[in-house]
């Protein structure tokens, strides 16, 4: 398994800034609410994801910041999703690029622009660590003299574990945090003549799905192949922009409280993204709420967050079409909904 070191007491900004023209943010806004587990509150959390927008979340963990797909436009903005398709943005961020304090790594799900804006691949420091799809690298790593230059690819089923330094020490000094990344499957083209048709054009890029475990090990620890135990840390499971299709199937045979492995977190991408647009749905290439429903009983998370939703005018299923969908099968105590600017906070357990 490949690792990474990261030493988040260089508090860089996110942002290239030569010179710098202000002083880098402390932290994030302070979250607008704050939302813990909506069945068993918790007064021991130690960890949090704020909701900046669309598909950009925020991960704060012992320190250390994990930023999803950024995208910061905003309303009136248009990105470019393929072929004669463009989206235009209809919120704004919770926060601005520029105002974000440090960030230690960004993961990213493709190579999308509602997922990775002109904005962002423009002005993000060139060495600020990405993890994404071998498709991804490929762009964001051969710019000639402007490449990013700590890109980290990972394919379905692939490992990345991630050991960072921070100035934040854990209450138990036998103890270090530790963060495993791997790749799980995902789609923007369901199987068939137009997957095959998509690959040949190369109109959607590939995507992939994640599973984040954080947890703590011992410093003296060198068994590269430990995994977050069941009774112990935090699993998080990122869909990423994906239909239903058969290898997502393969991940509760992985993942789950049959395997010792249960999912505490879905991040779940939904929104039903049809193109070239909901006035002429010819293609869907994100889940609807049908097909999010289906998920959250597949995965079987503790608690799932719904996001990328309604940030742009190319999708056909709101939200209000899942939490319906929840609430008819039963499942608002395993549903929290964040607004932007909020948070989920939450306990990594030693």
């Amino acid at each position: 398994m490949n690792s990474i070191n990261i030493d988040c007491r260089q508090q860089k900004p996110p942002i290239r800034t030569e010179p710098p023209t202000k002083a880098l943010a402390e932290s994030l806004p302070k979250a607008t609410q704050s939302h813990d587990h909506p069945a068993k509150p918790n007064n021991n959390t130690n960890a949090s994801l704020f909701f900046v927008g669309t598909a950009t979340t925020i991960l704060e963990w012992e320190g250390f910041r994990l930023m999803t797909d950024p995208n910061f436009l905003h309303a009136g903005d248009h990105v470019h999703l393929g072929p004669g398709v463009t989206g235009t943005r209809q919120t704004n961020p919770a926060v601005n690029l520029e105002d974000l304090p440090h960030i230690d790594a960004v993961l990213l799900s493709h190579y999308h622009a509602d997922h990775f804006d002109e904005k962002v691949e423009e002005s993000l420091r060139r060495d600020l660590p990405i993890i994404t799809t071998p498709h991804a690298k490929d762009h964001l790593a051969n710019k000639g003299g402007d490449s990013f230059t700590n890109v980290q690819a990972l394919d379905f089923w692939d490992s990345l574990r991630v050991n960072f330094t921070t100035s934040k020490q854990s209450t138990d000094s036998n103890l270090k945090p530790q963060i495993q990344i791997t790749g799980m499957p995902g789609t923007h083209v369901p199987p068939g003549p137009l997957a095959v048709a998509n690959d040949l054009l190369g109109a959607v890029p590939p995507t992939n799905g994640w599973i984040v475990e954080l947890g703590y090990t011992s410093p003296s620890s060198s068994d590269s192949s430990s995994s977050v135990d069941s009774d112990k840390g935090y699993r998080i499971y990122i869909s990423g922009d994906t239909l239903m299709f058969d290898d997502i199937h393969r991940i509760p045979e992985k993942y789950s409280s049959h395997t010792g492995k249960p999912i505490d977190l879905m991040l779940i991408h939904l929104g039903g993204t049809t193109i070239p647009s909901p006035k002429v749905p010819i293609l869907m290439v994100t889940m609807d709420a049908k097909q999010g429903i289906e998920m959250m009983r597949l995965i079987g998370a503790d608690v799932t967050i719904p996001i990328h939703y309604d940030d742009y005018d190319v999708f056909l299923s709101p939200l209000s079409d899942f939490k319906k969908a929840v609430s008819e099968a039963g499942l608002d105590k395993k549903v929290v909904y964040l607004d932007r600017g909020e948070e989920y906070r939450f306990e990594v357990k030693k």
